[in-house]
């Protein structure tokens, strides 16, 4: 009973969403005020959200039906998972596990590969198109991502469970402190830029 609390409410899907429309408002209300306009009130992504989950679900003709509509769901639970591990790991680090690190990788990419899929199984050559340019950011950005993880890991002695790599920095420095460190960070954020599909790695739309 706890597991699902914690993957649908918090600080699973429910508290992830929450957090995910609250940075899309802060990011639509700056992009507003750099543009001289007003912006949308604090509730508008809740409202789309609302209002896109309602929409209804046209498969394409000729499309592989069954692809089609789960690839969304692996995907959303694939982050719901991220969100859930790493968030347990601020709230209490010694209820993680080893190798969690490694997980977290696995589950960050699995988006992209169901963005893919979901693309290639509509049967329609646009999104086909939008697929193949997803399959060149991924072979772009996955690799130095991996990287950019993976330095912490080796200033930390090869630790990969995030609560004691959270319990060396503690010890120890930051490892944002280092310049390898800055690097990395630099590099994760403009990975996480590409993942998310933002500009200006927004090319498979």
């Amino acid at each position: 009973m706890n597991l699902i609390f914690s993957f649908l409410i918090f600080p699973g899907f429910l508290f992830t969403a929450v957090i995910g429309c609250l940075a899309s408002w802060i990011d639509r209300k700056v992009t507003a005020r750099v543009q001289w306009r007003v912006g949308p009130p604090i509730l508008q992504p809740f409202y789309d959200l609302v209002k896109l989950s309602g929409k209804e679900t046209i498969v394409p003709r000729g499309g592989a039906k069954l692809t089609f509509l789960t690839t969304p769901i692996v995907a959303l639970s694939a982050i719901t998972l991220v969100s859930t591990l790493t968030w347990r790991v601020l709230l209490s680090p010694q209820t993680t596990f080893i190798g969690d690190l490694i997980v977290v990788i696995y589950l960050l990419t699995i988006p992209s590969i169901a963005l893919i899929i979901s693309g290639a199984a509509s049967g329609n050559p646009l999104a086909s198109l939008g697929a193949s340019r997803e399959m060149k950011l991924i072979l772009g950005y996955e690799l130095p991502f991996i990287l950019a993880i993976f330095v912490p890991v080796i200033k930390a002695n090869g630790i990969i469970r995030l609560g004691d790599l959270l319990a060396w920095q503690g010890a120890n420095h930051i490892f944002l402190g280092s310049l390898s460190g800055f690097i990395a960070f630099i590099v994760a954020i403009l990975c996480m830029q590409a993942k998310l599909g933002l500009v200006p790695f927004d090319a498979p739309e």
